[in-house]
């Protein structure tokens, strides 16, 4: 079959593999791994769906799946925040949980990702079992559907307002707002045409924040943005932050489970200093412990804060749901990837670009000094790191397994004049330089898409790893 599930769901271009009936098809799937794995008769899923095109009507015709297979479908009257949903899964006690969307994927893909019952990415073993059944599916009789009308009379499909218990959950368990108010902070939101879009301002509005927001309109092809938060697609976010007299801008993607910030001079705050300064901020403003629990591709900044504080760290390849797994079964502060999906104990194991921003928010509040200060402060104690991630876009599929091959077979000696002192493919390449530098090479698991991260000492050392990293390339 064409429908492969990668690091975060199955996602595919709109019309070409991502179409209703291929939709109906894994839902399907879903419901025959629920009812296999669920011991009660009583199966219940919440279903909810980002801002891109159709996205709302494969949520509806997911529920319809669900219905006909008598699985209670609680689907979200409106786009969502991806963990406004995942909270709700908890909340309601369901079974699991399917979000349509394609998150920072650019308009012409969407997707569907799985959600278990404690709120986080269905696990790699919860998976197979999915494409194990999709494969069934596929083979033998299609998918059961319910009209949409009959399944709202009989109660199987139940439309419901995913944000309230959410933002309850926040404001009441993991963020200070009356530090937020005191601090009368002004903010500029960039929600990039995005299910985040609005949140920040309703979240907000009995604070003394004022909050601007920007590319809030619904917008299903994202205005021409790639939807995802870095520094090359927050130039409107840049210039608004420099030409206003903000303390800072914050920026979620497409579904608003990455974050990426502004800082008052209209700088990128890169998700690494993000993670970094909320490790700093839990363990020494509010007393927290825990282990840190990051992936390959993330700052050495995490090791050396870990090392500080006498915290356990836990390195993972890129995906949540690894990052999930720590945080279900070990005692963890704070998990993160460097795309942005972080979240803090407490809290889902879910990537959280509303929390995070939130918590960003109280950070400044409390320090009552500019985030580019915090962020210097930071530097200065476990710096000084520089990061940079470049993306080639590839015209054909390549075998991960002999890229790593290659790749490990052909380690350099040095790069930029520093001896290479160790070599990890757990999840691409990564080469460890003797200075603290790294190397990693790894195709993306959401799209056509080889990445090439780097963290070095200084902006002159990243961009000259980068540089030789695309030699080992060949490109």
């Amino acid at each position: 079959m064409t429908i492969k599930f990668g690091t975060d769901g199955w996602r595919a271009v709109i019309a070409e593999t991502f179409t209703f009936e291929n939709v109906r098809l894994v839902s399907q799937a879903v419901a025959n791994h629920l009812l296999e794995t669920t011991n009660n008769n009583h199966v219940e899923i919440v279903i909810g769906f980002d801002t891109r095109f159709l996205s709302d009507r494969f949520a509806s015709e997911v529920a319809r799946v669900m219905a006909a297979n008598g699985i209670i479908a609680h689907l979200a009257r409106a786009d969502s925040p991806t963990p406004a949903i995942s909270y709700n899964i908890v909340h309601k006690k369901a079974a699991g949980g399917v979000m349509i969307t394609a998150s920072h994927n650019p308009p012409r893909y969407n997707g569907f990702k799985v959600k278990a019952a404690y709120g986080g990415a269905a696990s790699q073993r919860q998976t197979r079992s999915i494409q194990r059944q999709l494969t069934a599916v596929h083979e033998q009789f299609g998918a059961n559907l319910m009209d949409y009308s009959r399944a709202i009379d009989q109660g199987l499909i139940r439309r419901f307002d995913p944000a309230w218990p959410y933002y309850e959950h926040l404001t009441t368990n993991l963020i200070d707002m009356d530090i937020i108010s005191n601090g009368e902070l002004s903010v500029v939101v960039d929600s990039m045409y995005g299910s985040g879009r609005g949140v920040y301002g309703e979240i907000l509005s009995r604070t003394r924040t004022r909050v601007k927001e920007l590319h809030g309109q619904m917008n299903p092809g994202f205005g021409g943005l790639h939807p995802e938060p870095l520094g090359r697609n927050l130039r409107q976010l840049i210039t608004t932050v420099q030409n206003s007299n903000v303390h800072l801008g914050l920026a979620t993607d497409g579904d608003a489970d990455r974050l990426g910030a502004v800082d008052e001079q209209g700088k990128f705050v890169d998700p690494h200093t993000i993670m970094s300064l909320a490790v700093r901020y839990l363990v020494e403003k509010r007393g927290m412990s825990g282990g840190i629990a990051k992936t390959i591709s993330s700052t050495l900044m995490l090791n050396r804060l870990a090392k500080k504080y006498g915290l356990e760290l836990y390195e993972t390849p890129v995906g949540f749901d690894l990052i999930a797994h720590h945080m279900l079964t070990d005692d963890v502060l704070l998990g993160g990837e460097e795309s942005g999906g972080i979240s803090i104990k407490g809290h889902i194991p879910e990537g959280d670009g509303i929390l995070m921003g939130l918590l960003l928010m109280e950070i400044v509040a409390d320090a009552q000094v500019p985030l580019s200060e915090l962020v210097a402060d930071l530097q200065a104690q476990v710096g000084p790191t520089v990061y940079k991630r470049d993306d080639i876009r590839l015209n054909h599929p390549i075998s991960k397994r002999e890229m790593v091959a290659r790749l490990v077979a052909s380690t350099p000696q040095t790069i930029i004049g520093e001896e290479v002192i160790k070599v990890d493919s757990h999840d691409g390449v990564k080469y460890y330089l003797a200075d603290d530098s790294w190397l990693l090479i790894r195709p993306s698991g959401t799209e056509p898409i080889l990445r090439v991260y780097a963290e070095s000492n200084s902006i002159e050392a990243v961009d000259g790893i980068i540089k030789e990293g695309g030699k080992l390339l060949g490109v």
